[in-house]
């Protein structure tokens, strides 16, 4: 035999058992119930059969017993028939909200997709829109191109008449003068003749009443003539002088023509110089006037270069002009047109125009006279915190929290340079060549106005809020989160003073101080409502003006003739102090 066959005839077998065994199990699990219910009988056939072998007596009890457990299984029966019914309910009830669902699910599946056609329609129009809108912001930006062309020419146009009129005026002043010198050498000449006839005149009286009429006396020497004559032309010209109504009449004339001819200026080279010069800058002492200037809390304010115009800008998105006389401030007008809050404002060298920087990461520029805002900078990511006029006539430069410091051709209305730092920028201030600004990360950075490139960084006390220069842009103060002021002397960048005082706190990041337009005191405001004085010199605290405010004080500003003092806070106040 081969012992291959063998294996294989064994394992042939093995197989066939193993299916034959898995079919008994699956038969006989098919089968179970039945099997047991068959046994159950066979048991009750086999009880009954021992019933009736058994005597009477046992044959009753176990009848009994059988009752009894029938009756058990009868019971149990009608449970399980119950329980089956309830089932049933219960199926029924699930079948029809199963429906029901189904039911609702095809309606969201409608809704669905006509909300899909809607959304496809709506997505249809929007293109449609945009399409529009894009095409109408090209108009608008052409338009404004147009426009800001028509106003470059406009601004050349008046530029060339003013300088026309300025060579026009040059040219009357010049002929005025070569006229009253002409008038003057006139002037001189006549008297000079009147002298020589009245000398004359004299002459013939006192040689006619002659009492000894010679040859001598009738006929002097000439140089008796010419003494006589010399001594008669200078007293008479003298005595004409001081007498003579046509020479009072030719010397008034040339004066009024002097006049005239120095008042033919332009309102350009009156308003190039403020009206108000500080010599010596008082120090507030008690409030004249306690106003609630805006709608919302204040945030900057400040005073024009001819110290009675006045204007604050707040978190109402408005600024508001006042006119400072006679010791109080009343309302001249309200500048709009900014969406979000203003943080800085500054008034230009000309009176003109005031810029300001706002929450809405833009700067604007409106004219006095004007309440819509003439130029709108954007560009910036984040909101702008100070926005300045530069040396340069048409710049201004602005600081954001974007960690960038523009500059812009407000012609252009374009950014021309711009300079990244690792910080934010609280606030900018301007020099004659340079742009000085403060940041959170406690240093101050030096730009070139030409390149705004980073040429020094100088160290701070602490993050700054804010800075300010001096009258005579020698000095840079700067206030900072540490609650102290630090004066900083721009000649000299390693002789700086720090300035402190006891109750003195710093409310904000953007609360602003300023030095007085002399030079002799420093102001900044508290977050417990007062505002607070330092002297320069003495490096201590001059004063601290009672608490007239309810909340953090943001700002103060000194006019440049250091009549009035004027502090804001974050509760819609304004209080304009006096020094009496």
């Amino acid at each position: 035999m081969d012992p291959g066959g063998s294996s294989r005839s064994a394992a042939w077998r093995g197989h066939i058992v193993q299916q034959l065994k898995h079919r008994d199990r699956i038969q006989s699990a098919m089968f179970q119930d039945l099997i047991r219910f068959y046994t159950g009988l066979l048991d009750r056939t086999s009880l009954t059969k021992g019933l009736l072998g058994r005597p009477p007596a046992e044959r009753r009890s176990s009848l009994q017993q059988l009752k009894k457990t029938t009756g058990e299984l009868a019971y149990k029966v009608l449970e399980l028939q119950q329980q089956i019914e309830i089932k049933e309910r219960v199926l029924q009830e699930l079948q029809a909200r199963l429906q029901k669902e189904d039911g609702r699910l095809a309606e969201a599946s409608d809704a669905k997709r006509a909300l899909r056609d809607e959304v496809e329609q709506v997505r249809q129009k929007n293109k449609a829109l945009k399409a529009a809108y894009d095409a109408l912001l090209q108009r608008q930006r052409e338009a404004e191109s147009k426009l800001r062309e028509e106003k470059e020419k406009e601004e050349r146009v008046l530029e060339d008449m003013m300088h026309q009129k300025k060579q026009a005026a040059a040219r009357m002043n010049h002929r005025n003068e070569r006229r009253s010198r002409a008038r003057q050498a006139t002037v001189q000449k006549q008297l000079q003749t009147a002298a020589r006839s009245k000398v004359i005149e004299e002459r013939g009286l006192s040689s006619s009443s002659s009492s000894a009429p010679t040859s001598r006396s009738t006929s002097p020497k000439p140089e008796d003539q010419d003494k006589s004559g010399g001594r008669g032309a200078t007293r008479l010209f003298r005595s004409a002088s001081a007498s003579s109504p046509r020479f009072f009449s030719s010397i008034r004339e040339m004066f009024d023509r002097k006049r005239r001819g120095h008042s033919v200026r332009s309102l350009e080279e009156h308003l190039l110089f403020p009206v108000g010069i500080c010599l010596s800058a008082r120090v507030p002492v008690r409030p004249l006037q306690v106003l609630e200037a805006h709608e919302q809390g204040i945030n900057a304010v400040r005073f024009s270069f001819s110290s009675d115009l006045l204007a604050t800008g707040g978190s109402d998105r408005v600024i508001k002009l006042w006119d400072v006389q006679a010791g109080s401030l009343t309302h001249r007008a309200t500048l709009d047109g900014s969406t979000e809050g203003i943080t800085c404002v500054e008034f230009d060298h000309m009176g003109r125009r005031i810029l300001a920087a706002s929450h809405n990461k833009s700067a604007l520029l409106w004219r006095l006279d004007d309440s819509v805002p003439k130029v709108t900078l954007t560009g910036h990511s984040r909101k702008v915190t100070a926005a300045r006029f530069t040396c340069v006539p048409h710049q201004v430069v602005t600081g954001s929290t974007d960690r960038t410091v523009r500059l812009w051709d407000l012609n252009r209305a374009a950014c021309v340079q711009q300079g990244e730092v690792a910080s934010f920028c609280s606030d900018l201030v301007c020099s004659d060549s340079s742009i000085i600004s403060g940041h959170f990360d406690s240093k101050i950075r030096v730009w070139d106005s030409r390149a705004v490139s980073c040429v020094q960084e100088l160290p701070s006390q602490g993050r700054v809020t804010s800075l300010d220069l001096s009258s005579d842009r020698r000095q840079l103060l700067s206030c900072c989160r540490d609650d102290g002021l630090q004066l900083l002397d721009l000649r000299w960048t390693n002789d700086r003073m720090c300035f402190r005082a006891d109750g003195f706190k710093c409310g904000g990041d953007s609360t602003k101080a300023v030095i007085s337009p002399d030079g002799c005191y420093l102001a900044a405001g508290s977050a417990d409502g007062a505002v607070y004085i330092w002297n320069v010199s003495t490096g201590g605290l001059e004063a601290r003006l009672p608490d007239r405010h309810s909340s953090s004080v943001s700002a103060v500003s000194w006019s440049l003739s250091g009549e009035h003092f004027v502090s804001v806070d974050r509760s819609r106040r304004a209080v304009l102090w006096s020094d009496v």
